[in-house]
């Protein structure tokens, strides 16, 4: 019995011992792997729009800022800077009539200026196309905001809009009806036509750090006289006839539109219209197109196309030139102004320049973004489409 006992605790004190050996380690073993658990890669912004408000750990509390950043022909988009902070707390989208206070529509309604933001992560199917009022910025940092399966935004005769950060897609075209289109006012609408974003007779627009991809229509069209708007940070997929502007070539009032594409990464998938151009100004600079299935950069009607600092991959088929111009002949089109300075041209892609290369003259005090090395776009572009924004985290 004494021997029993005797071994009894013998066995206790050795798996005492291995238990605390076994702490011991483990507790070592976290000591050791702790710092790199909490070590976080460093927040680089590369492109002179990010580094205007990003890297800072208190972007959350200092949202508005974000404004001050816009370049190009956009600059002046302030969207609600000057009103207060909605917080959108439902993804529902079932009344286009009197919508719910909480959503998405209820605050694109209001007739104040508004700094929107959003309390969770949301996929947001809107049952007929968003009609925007003025003085408005849908800001999606901090969740991952889904506008996806449902109608697009329509911004028609509205001005200083700001749209950042969020997922657009599969978008489909509205089925029309009464809709309400400001406090004040709800009025019968046709079928919206499947766009994800169109400009209609608006302007001081900025589209900053959203992803696009698969509408019914097109992705995003500035039409109607619609102008002074800049695209940047975006990154577009899988589509045919993406970015569309000017609307036809009975619409001359279009000769007003000024648009910048700046940093932007056009992605697989996506067939023609990087954009197409009728009768406008637009600036092309510092972005990255990956294999194109038609082409990339076309367009009609006199438009002028400066392209500067871009990168273009041609895919491995027939379709190596970037531009396009719709059904003219040569002695007519080489009368446009089509300038390609410091693009990168690889896989046997091929810019057909035509027009004055001394354009810089014409459109001297232009808000031209300047255009940077070429071979930065890899990082200039590095953080295209919504970031992961964490409150109190450099963003």
């Amino acid at each position: 019995m004494e021997v029993s006992r005797a071994v009894l605790v013998l066995c206790l004190v050795v798996v005492a011992i291995a238990q605390v050996s076994m702490a011991e380690n483990q507790s070592t073993a976290i000591a050791i792997r702790r710092p790199l658990g909490h070590k976080r890669p460093k927040c680089v912004a590369y492109n002179p729009i990010d580094k205007c408000w990003r890297c800072d750990s208190r972007w959350a509390k200092n949202r508005k800022r974000l404004a001050d950043c816009a370049q190009g022909f956009g600059h002046e988009a302030k969207g609600g800077i000057m009103g207060r902070i909605y917080v959108v707390t439902d993804s529902s989208d079932k009344n286009v009539i009197d919508p719910k206070p909480g959503t998405l529509r209820h605050a694109i309604l209001q007739a104040e200026p508004l700094w929107i933001t959003f309390s969770r992560n949301m996929k947001i199917a809107l049952s007929q196309e968003l009609i925007f009022t003025s003085n408005k910025t849908i800001d999606g940092r901090g969740f991952e905001i889904h506008v996806a399966s449902g109608c697009g935004f329509m911004l028609q005769f509205v001005n200083n809009i700001i749209i950042h950060g969020i997922h657009m897609y599969d978008i489909v075209e509205g089925s029309g009806g009464m809709i309400r289109s400001a406090p004040n006012h709800v009025g019968r609408r046709g079928r919206s036509d499947g766009d994800a974003v169109c400009i209609f007779k608006s302007s001081q627009v900025w589209i900053d750090h959203c992803s696009f991809a698969n509408s019914y229509d097109g992705l995003i069209d500035i039409v109607a006289a619609s102008t002074d708007v800049t695209i940047s940070n975006c990154h577009f997929v899988r589509h045919d006839k993406a970015l569309l502007f000017g609307a036809s070539d009975e619409t001359p009032e279009d000769k007003i539109m000024k648009v910048t594409i700046a940093y932007n990464h056009f992605g697989k998938g996506l067939t023609q219209r990087l954009p197409a151009v009728r009768f406008g100004f637009v600036h092309i600079v510092n972005n990255g197109y990956t294999e194109w299935q038609s082409y990339a950069i076309g367009g009609a009607d006199g438009a002028t196309i400066i392209s500067q600092g871009n990168r273009f991959l041609a895919a491995n088929g027939a379709a190596k030139e970037v531009t396009h111009r719709e059904k003219v002949p040569e002695s007519v089109w080489r009368k446009w102004t089509w300038r390609s300075e410091g693009d990168l041209l690889l896989n046997g892609a091929y810019f057909r320049q035509s027009g004055n290369p001394n354009w810089a003259k014409k459109y001297k005090g232009y808000p031209l973004i300047p255009a940077l090395p070429v071979e930065d776009v890899p990082n200039l572009t590095k953080f295209v489409g919504p970031l992961h924004c964490k409150a109190r985290r450099p963003c």
